[in-house]
């Protein structure tokens, strides 16, 4: 019987943590709500700030550039 408890309080937890989660955590982790292109085989989010999920509270020049350089500065898959 204790097993039976303990079952339900696990299945309880889920539920109760599915229903807390947001929906947009649903979308990949690096996109804002709507900057997600599904039917693209490539996942790349645009450049900036606005594209992000998470808010940076200081975004310089330096940060822009970086993110702007993404898929150029990785080395690429062809040896």
């Amino acid at each position: 019987m204790r097993w039976l408890n303990s079952a339900l309080a696990i299945v309880g937890v889920y539920a109760l943590y599915r229903w807390l989660m947001p929906y947009s955590q649903t979308a990949p982790a690096a996109f804002a709500p709507g900057e997600e292109a599904p039917e693209n085989f490539v996942q790349v989010r645009n450049a900036g700030p606005d594209a992000m999920r998470s808010q940076h509270d200081e975004w310089d020049k330096v940060d822009q550039a970086s993110d702007e350089s993404f898929p150029a500065s990785d080395a690429t898959a062809k040896y």
